[in-house]
């Protein structure tokens, strides 16, 4: 035994050894996937990666054991030193190894974990918080006020709904917003001067306390509502004594991952809430049974109620007019941090609410145009999943208008409350000057506002369009909104003329024909200011005599180069509704798809990394590795075509660009060819935030749909302002938002993070919340591009067919927008199909639409990259998209095929595009150049390592002196 105790001894130390290094990197994976930042299909491939790096490890370990087995009968100064010298040669095996794996493979992620930022500033915190209060002042809807109940004089209010004690600040997800420092209800209520019943408060928390969890990785839709019997008349009565007043709060959430139940009887959908709550075929946006007997309860026992929809998804609202006792109703979707102060205020009546629906709420949901085309639909020959925007052009308030137009009573019975619609505690007026216009083509007029009522308020002036429609010709909504502008607070009596600058090709439509161009048709335009969508305020013709075509030989001015038809191959063989005979196409175009087969030239030509075919070019290799010693500092400020950009391009090797595009994940990563520092960029829509990085001080905002609701472009300007100097602040110089698909119906999971269902809405606030970011050197990723407008199957092979027309004038237009208006530099493109072309990979958006047609110049990055058998770095780069977001560079994130002369131009591409960009964020804004490229965790890691070879070092030492002492002395 006593001759294998220093065996057994060595080997123990090195399992220790190995042991201790498991344990840490169990701990930190553990960590990251209970903070939801990586999935485990991201594990497994880091490990995967990760353990060819310990081969050598485990190599030099057998030598070791075999070498200790076959030795054990030498002399004993041969495994005197055969033991030392193992464990020695081990460590710094070890260690090198560690060096190896923390600097390359898992760089990324160590970025990430351990990034030191810096904190906002408590002046940054307060302007942020106000802007967020004046967002939900003015972003609350008034839906309903039966004799100007509202404010309210009382001073006591019952407070019931389970949702009152949980409220939704926002969503879930990357655009997510969370309640930690949050005002809460009660607490706007109690700053406002009311009391609350806390034995109802009570109640509830006692009840439940915390909301079901709707993620990404499951979803609970229960509505966690008291059942009748569960209120005791004790309580009832105690409520009765206390107030004749009651407040309800109805809440629905939403989120990233999933979309909302269209049927809450459907096999999958999780609900353990009452029983009878639902019966099948009811959905998630209608009350529940618990709900009404709630409402029931609350209207026999209190004359003054007030309803709060706090829900970013038009839910079906009919109740509201259901129960007598309903005097009020107000709208809030997710208000941030510091939203719910509003409310307190809106009911006090020292804020008066200005805020206007942003999406057409419709009594019936199974009933609107996209019903039966959204959700799980399999082609039953592909693996492919698809989705038919069979509504064409005809989106919420643009089907409504046109289809009832003339039709007031059907339309009554169809639509609730109208896009654009809310109510105020005055009164306004609202008249139209003439129209002018310049030579340019601008169309000029002004709007006077006046308030006719008691109290001082705002007043929103919504200006819309109708278009000359030949029967069967070019589809053309009836109405369409092209500009708004929110009042200043207009005292009574007070008045204010905002002049409105609209220009004539923006009244052109999209014509397919002949290879398709903007068409603005000859004949009557009407120009209008309504108070919503429906109700006209005041119109003026608009006559354009000849048929103006905007080809190549007359683009549009905002055009560098012409529109043509892009996406043909994107209609698929759907039969889109058309208003040709009044919708005659209705029920055949709207119903729910059959068994549908996918042909086999889509199959063979869909985004599949199956379908990938490397092909040798024999142009010549790009120049890399070069010695011209320019810095990426020097070009900040210069054009993206000045010559300079081409000699930092030769410097940057194929590691370089390969390390730079692949490794993408919440980050660019530092080059030390250019002197590139490192950049972080973060999530999201409500705000900067990191599943990572924690303690961090920035603001959660109130919801896209509630920024929208203000109908306000400078409070989106002050809103992205805010976004971008907490970026330049805490030293993140990317957002990853803000978010600008459409609420094509009303079940998508993102609504809350998407503005509206109108494009033009959408795309003011989308480009003033990014010039608002830029102003600070904030680059803001416009996203998701394009056409993701549901969650349902998004990573799975999502074909979405359209026509072109309704890509370029709904889907496309809030992103053209925000190039064209706003100055984006950054875009995050989606993880679904346009046709059968991945838009990650689609040259046919990214190259010829948006940096052909708009003049974009800026990066595209991937949404988080996930291979799923269609996402490839090399289709990628080919086609435009410059960046993966990817922290392990697998699954199909690192290019390949680099002896390709067209893959290193394509990553030289990638390289200058994203350079581009970040050289222009505040990450620059003052830098000299002499700065370290290292981060705090790199240089840690060097101190580590210094340490290890100090111990190396004194180890080694000890082993001479522990052998002087034993065998050289005892020879003496």
């Amino acid at each position: 035994m006593k001759k294998n105790r220093s065996l057994i001894i060595t080997l123990s130390a090195i399992v220790i050894a190995l042991l201790a290094v498991a344990g840490i990197g169990y701990i930190f994976i553990s960590n990251l996937i209970k903070q939801g930042v990586v999935t485990m299909n991201d594990i497994m491939t880091t490990i995967n990666k990760v353990g060819t790096y310990f081969i050598p490890i485990a190599i030099i370990l057998v030598v070791i054991i075999i070498a200790l087995i076959v030795f054990r009968n030498r002399s004993k100064k041969f495994n005197f030193w055969l033991k030392w010298e193992s464990l020695v040669a081990f460590f710094l095996a070890l260690v090198l190894t560690l060096n190896i794996v923390v600097f390359v493979p898992m760089s990324a992620l160590f970025n990430l974990n351990f990034a030191k930022l810096d904190q906002v500033s408590a002046s940054t915190v307060a302007q942020s918080n106000n802007v967020n209060e004046n967002i939900a002042n003015e972003g609350t809807v008034l839906l309903k006020n039966t004799n100007n109940y509202l404010p309210i004089n009382a001073k006591n209010i019952n407070v019931f709904g389970w949702a009152s004690t949980n409220p939704l600040y926002g969503g879930t997800g990357s655009g997510g917003a969370v309640g930690a420092n949050s005002v809460d209800i009660y607490q706007s209520l109690k700053d406002a001067g009311f009391k609350t019943n806390d034995s109802l408060s009570k109640f509830y928390t006692k009840y439940r306390k915390t909301r079901p969890d709707i993620s990404m990785m499951k979803q609970d839709w229960t509505l966690p509502e008291p059942a009748r019997n569960d209120y005791s008349n004790k309580l009832v009565n105690k409520a009765k004594n206390f107030s004749d007043t009651a407040l309800v709060v109805l809440g629905r959430s939403g989120g990233e991952g999933a979309d909302l139940p269209k049927d809450m009887g459907a096999k999958g959908v999780t609900y353990n809430g009452n029983k009878g709550d639902f019966k099948k075929g009811d959905n998630y946006l209608q009350l529940s049974k618990s709900e009404r007997d709630m409402l029931s309860l609350v209207n026999s026992n209190f004359k003054n109620v007030i309803v709060l929809i706090n829900a970013s998804n038009p839910m079906e609202l009919g109740f509201l007019n259901q129960y007598k006792n309903i005097k009020g109703a107000l709208w809030m979707s997710g208000p941030g941090q510091k939203g719910f102060s509003a409310l307190g205020k809106i009911l006090k009546g020292t804020v008066n609410p200005s805020g206007r629906t942003v999406d057409t709420y419709a009594r019936d949901l199974n009933k609107t145009p996209t019903y039966n085309n959204v959700g799980d639909f399999q082609y039953t020959n592909a693996s492919y999943k698809y989705v038919n925007y069979v509504e064409n052009i005809y989106v919420g308030y643009k089907f409504y208008e046109t289809y009832y137009q003339n039709n007031n009573a059907a339309y009554d019975q169809a639509v609730q409350y109208p896009f654009g619609y809310g109510l105020s505690y005055t009164k306004f007026s609202q008249s139209m000057g003439d129209i002018k216009q310049s030579v340019n083509g601008k169309i000029h007029f002004n709007v006077t506002v006046k308030n006719t009522g008691k109290v001082a308020g705002k007043d929103v002036v919504q200006t819309y369009y109708t278009a000359p429609y030949t029967n069967g010709g070019t589809e053309k909504a009836s109405t369409n909104l092209i500009d708004f502008a929110k009042t200043k607070n207009l005292k009574p009596g007070e008045s204010q003329t905002i002049p409105f600058t609209l220009d004539r090709e923006d009244l052109a439509s999209y014509n397919e024909n002949n290879g398709g161009a903007y068409v603005l048709d000859k004949g009557r335009y009407q120009i209008q200011i309504k108070s919503d969508a429906h109700d006209v305020l005041g119109s003026k013709d608009y006559n354009v005599p000849q048929t103006v075509t905007y080809n190549s030989d007359n683009k549009r001015s905002s055009d560098k180069k012409v529109a043509k038809n892009e996406f043909g191959y994107a209609e698929g063989n759907v039969d889109y509704l058309s208003r040709k005979n009044n919708f005659a196409n209705y029920s055949q175009a709207t119903a729910a798809p059959g068994k549908e087969q996918l042909s086999q030239n889509m199959q063979q030509g869909a985004t599949n990394v199956k379908n990938v075919q490397y092909k040798k070019s024999n142009a010549k290799m790009p120049t890399t590795n070069a010695n011209n010693n320019v810095k990426l500092a020097a070009l900040r400020g210069k054009s993206y075509s000045d010559p300079e950009w081409n000699k930092l391009l030769d410097q940057l090797s194929v590691k370089d660009m390969n390390n730079l595009i692949t490794y993408g994940g919440y980050q660019t990563v530092g080059l030390n060819s250019v002197d590139a520092q490192h950049t972080y960029d973060f999530d999201g829509p409500s705000g900067l935030t990191s599943f990572m990085v924690k303690n961090m001080n920035t603001t959660a905002f109130p919801a896209a749909a509630m920024i929208a609701a203000t109908w306000n472009k400078n409070l989106a300007k002050d809103r992205g302002s805010m976004v971008g100097k907490q970026g330049s602040e805490i030293g993140v110089t990317g957002w990853y938002g803000p978010a600008m698909n459409l609420h094509r119906n009303a079940f998508a999971g993102r609504n809350f993070e998407y503005y509206s269902e109108d494009s033009i809405l959408s795309g003011y606030m989308a480009a003033n919340e990014i010039a608002g970011a830029k102003k600070h050197g904030v680059y803001a990723y416009m996203k998701h591009f394009a056409l993701n407008d549901q969650e349902t199957n998004r990573t799975n092979k999502l074909m979405t067919w359209s026509s072109e027309q309704a890509i370029r004038e709904d889907y496309l237009k809030p992103f053209e927008m925000a190039v064209k208006d706003g100055g984006a530099t950054a875009t995050m493109s989606s993880f679904n199909f346009i046709g059968n072309k991945w838009s990650g990979a689609n040259s046919n958006l990214l190259q010829n639409v948006l940096r052909g047609e708009w003049g974009y110049r800026g990066l595209v990055e991937t949404d988080y990259f996930m291979g799923a058998g269609y996402m490839l770095g090399n289709t990628g780069i080919a086609n435009g998209n410059d960046l993966m977001l990817s922290t392990n560079g697998e699954m199909g994130a690192n290019i390949t095929h680099t002896d390709n002369p067209q893959t290193v131009k394509n990553m030289r591409n990638a390289s200058h595009n994203i350079l581009y960009t970040v050289v222009n964020s505040a990450a620059y804004k003052n830098d000299k150049g002499n700065q370290s490229l290292l981060l705090p965790w790199q240089k840690s890691v060097i101190q580590f390592d210094i340490i290890a070879a100090v111990i190396v070092i004194v180890l080694q030492g000890i082993v001479i002196v522990l052998y002087r002492r034993k065998y050289v002395r005892k020879v003496n």
